[in-house]
């Protein structure tokens, strides 16, 4: 690996953040270790590597500067950073553990934090090109971070940035219900709907999208209809502002109107369904064909989705 000589520096100028096994382990259970004491991880080198002893040196000294870890925990400690020649941004850090066996982790999203905690860049890395990793110890890596995933323009290569994994990105899709809808919803009615998120297609990496599974009109002439509101990403969303319309089978708009909302947080990779009621001067057809319909935002329309 070409990456070795970016360790060249024993100045530590990120921070460490690091997480119990179980939250990325979907094999490890949640009980807690029958030692009590901190953990100091020992430098772990990749099989295939071979250095020079001026980068042993160098990795030796950094991983001794490494604090102690809670037994079963996983980490990824900061070491520096620097951009390349494409603008790409190169973090060296150690990827340490505490497990009480070897562990081999999957493709699972990093997240750079700048010193005030903002999101600096976000990417998906395949993190089984480091290899088992053996108990208490701590592993050298460069991860490099496309400049078109790098979030802020300005200065992040200060110190206090830190580098995390991103647990939401690994959870599978699932049903996300607002406490409201689980207080007046039977057991029955919540298995229907996890049952429907569970059918539907999965999602595009990133994207957002809206389901209608019930529609009906009232009797004072409005309409109600409930839509699953989707969320691909791998972090939450707030929903502020939503225009919404609703087309019936003959691909006539049936209704048009925008909803102020709470703000809705809709939880990363999950489904939330959400009631829309639009009073009768929205309505734009009366006579609408129900036997297949859509919630669409307008193309025309700004929505405040964060």
């Amino acid at each position: 690996m070409k990456l070795f000589n970016f360790f060249k520096k024993t100045e530590v100028k990120g921070k460490e953040r690091a997480i119990e096994s179980y939250e990325l382990l979907a094999n490890k259970s949640e009980e807690k270790s029958a030692q009590t004491q901190d953990i100091t991880t020992k430098l772990s080198l990749h099989e295939s590597w071979n250095i020079s002893q001026e980068q042993m040196y160098v990795f030796r000294f950094l991983a001794n500067e490494l604090q102690p870890l809670k037994p079963n925990q996983l980490s990824l400690s900061g070491i520096d950073m620097e951009r390349d020649g494409d603008n790409n941004l190169l973090v060296k850090s150690f990827l340490r553990s505490t497990v009480t066996e070897s562990v081999r982790l999957q493709e699972v999203e990093l997240v750079l934090f700048d010193k005030e905690g903002k999101i600096a860049a976000a990417q998906k890395f395949d993190l089984e090109e480091l290899g088992y990793l053996p108990p208490n110890t701590a592993r050298p890596w460069v991860f490099v971070f496309d400049a078109a995933n790098v979030k802020l323009e300005e200065d992040i290569l200060e110190d206090g940035w830190s580098l995390a994994f991103n647990i939401e990105s690994m959870r599978e899709h699932m049903l996300d219900l607002e406490p409201s809808w689980k207080e007046n919803l039977t057991k029955e009615q919540i298995t229907m709907l996890e049952d429907l998120v569970k059918k539907m297609p999965e999602l595009k990496d990133k994207e957002v999208n809206f389901t209608g599974f019930q529609v009906a009109f009232q009797e004072d002439g409005g309409l109600v209809a409930s839509v699953f509101i989707r969320n691909g990403n791998t972090r939450a969303m707030n929903v502020e502002q939503l225009p919404i319309e609703i087309v019936d089978a003959a691909g006539d708009i049936v209704a048009k109107g925008s909803f102020e909302l709470p703000p809705l947080e809709v939880k990363a990779n999950s489904t939330k369904p959400w009631t829309f009621i639009f009073p009768e001067q929205l309505i734009q057809k009366k006579d609408a064909d129900f036997s297949r319909w859509v919630a669409r935002i307008p193309s025309d329309a700004e929505t405040n989705i964060q």
